[in-house]
């Protein structure tokens, strides 16, 4: 008979959220300390009702079984979807999108809560279709799903939390059985978009002049939709000479140039949603000095504040960059650039240790799991705080293009608090409901 008490909790995962939380919550009162030792803000406080409050609903998700997340799927999705619609209609601006309502005073980011609400929508998606609908069909239709969320909030524009949503996908998809081949074509006309959104900014903004009429010929509308006809027309007559002399080859070609087709699709639909700024950030971190004083400041900033502080870092409440304000988002996405400056190595080694360990411990209970919708939600989450971690530390390096991405339970933000601390109180769900008798 199986049994549920607060001693069979998984203290590990809690542990390390709570110790990430603590982290944060130093940090960002470090980040509030003015040059002349007067504090800027009181964010910490809010931090700290955020962080106890997530605590909370950690504990409250473990002990319901993750099982009836089932039952509202649709519901939760579909009110969050709901949310983002309105967001574009009554949002608050903040940072340049308009990602925030507000409620009796309090702000909050439907775009956060959308992570979660994707993740069991697919995870409940690919558990029922399983053996009832082809590979196909399940990839079409949680695409659908997981797109309509992702082109709400490019619409905000809010790049960095759409992002999130692909790996999400991608890691679910493919846990879940889809046929490899789809989610190669899913990656590779991504890749492709991003590069002929990338190749006109780069020779605008890092290539010389000499280079600015060939930027013009790559980011014309006519000579893509030429491409996307000429794709399409070889597409039709290969997949003619597929069904006509039955030979492998032809089917190859036609996912090749179907690619081909996705891709520009997706780089002539992107001229709508991306900004200048946007195309900035994602071109500096190649080269910072292209825009020094405007999008490559925080790069440079950030990456001068974690190459000073050494193995040791100069100590907490010692930083430079962050008390004379040369680190703007310091609270949120740059962060562990203060982590950095002022623990050091050994600071920059114990938040990775922390996120290791979460990590881990979440595989170990997934791997373990024999039903099957306890797996994809787990996945899920995985995947999302992996992504997190990954390029919110990236950024702060100057190796991952600036994205808003802040780093989970230790970046100021309530909403992405909550968030975290529920998806983590899932997979404790998973632990203490399946396997402890």
């Amino acid at each position: 008979m199986k049994t549920r008490s607060f001693f069979r909790f998984d203290f590990i995962i809690l542990l390390c959220a709570i110790g990430l939380s603590v982290i944060g919550i130093l940090f960002i009162y470090s980040s509030a300390i003015s040059s002349d030792g007067v504090l800027q803000n009181h964010e910490y406080i809010k931090q700290i009702v955020w962080a106890c409050a997530g605590i909370a609903i950690m504990f409250g998700m473990s002990f319901i079984n993750y099982e009836k997340l089932k039952a509202i799927s649709w519901y939760f999705y579909i009110i969050m979807t709901a949310l983002l619609a309105v967001v574009l209609i009554v949002g608050n601006v903040v940072n340049g999108a308009k990602s925030w309502l507000s409620f009796m005073g309090i702000g909050f980011q439907p775009s956060e809560f959308m992570k979660l609400a994707v993740i069991i929508r697919l995870a409940c998606y690919f558990e029922s279709s399983r053996d009832k609908q082809s590979d196909i069909v399940r990839f079409m239709l949680s695409l659908v799903q997981t797109g309509i969320p992702m082109l709400l909030i490019l619409i905000q524009p809010d790049m960095g939390t759409a992002m999130v949503l692909i790996p999400i996908y991608l890691i679910m998809a493919y846990v879940a059985g889809i046929k490899k081949r789809y989610l190669v074509f899913l990656l590779s006309a991504g890749a492709l978009s991003v590069i002929g959104i990338m190749v006109p900014a780069w020779d605008i903004f890092i290539v010389t002049e000499k280079s600015v009429q060939l930027a013009k010929i790559l980011a014309s509308k006519q000579t893509l939709l030429f491409m996307i006809g000429s794709s399409f027309i070889i597409f039709i007559v290969s997949g003619i000479g597929f069904l006509v002399f039955k030979k492998r080859y032809y089917y190859w070609i036609c996912f090749i140039f179907l690619i081909l087709i996705a891709a520009f699709t997706l780089t002539l639909g992107a001229g709508s949603f991306i900004k200048e700024y946007q195309l900035k950030r994602l071109i500096i971190f190649l080269d910072p000095q292209v825009d020094p004083r405007g999008a490559g400041w925080n790069v440079i900033q950030s990456i001068t504040a974690v190459g000073s502080g050494g193995p040791s870092g100069k100590g907490y409440l010692k930083g430079t960059q962050s008390h004379y304000r040369y680190l703007p988002q310091q609270s949120t996405d740059f962060i562990f650039s203060i982590i950095a400056e002022e623990w050091g190595f050994i600071g920059c080694s114990i938040v990775f240790l922390l996120f290791l360990i979460i990590m881990i411990r979440c595989l170990y209970i997934l791997l373990s799991a024999k039903e099957p919708f306890a797996l994809y939600v787990g996945a899920g989450i995985v995947a999302m705080i992996f992504f997190h971690f990954l390029v919110n530390i990236g950024m702060a390096m100057g190796i991952m293009p600036i994205t808003g991405i802040p780093l989970l339970l230790v970046s100021y933000g309530g909403s992405s608090m909550l968030n975290t601390m529920a998806c983590l109180g899932i997979v404790s769900s998973i632990y203490l409901h399946k396997y402890k008798y």
